[in-house]
């Protein structure tokens, strides 16, 4: 097993996961090979990848992660449909 980061998912973010229907894999599969890491307010960065659903539309999934604390703790966690409005292109 490669190295791996460390993130801490905290409460809020489980009950988001557990609401949204988003699964630890896919945030865990976010976190360790993010499409892109896009920096956010404060000290948050959001991790984000697009991903494809059963329905075959695709969407983005976000992971906002407070890097200034150790670990780095996952605040929220959502999927959008709305890919262009967070997706930066280079």
């Amino acid at each position: 097993m490669g190295w791996r980061m460390k993130f801490e998912i905290s409460r809020h973010a489980r009950n988001e996961m557990n609401r949204r229907g988003i699964s630890e894999d896919l945030i865990q599969d976010v976190l360790q090979n993010p499409g892109q890491i896009v920096d956010e307010y404060g000290n948050m960065k959001a991790y984000q990848s697009i991903t494809g659903s059963e329905t075959g539309k695709n969407y983005l999934v976000r992971v906002i992660v407070n890097d200034a604390v150790e670990p780095d703790k996952v605040v929220t966690v959502y999927k959008t449909s709305k890919i262009k409005k967070y997706w930066r292109e280079p």
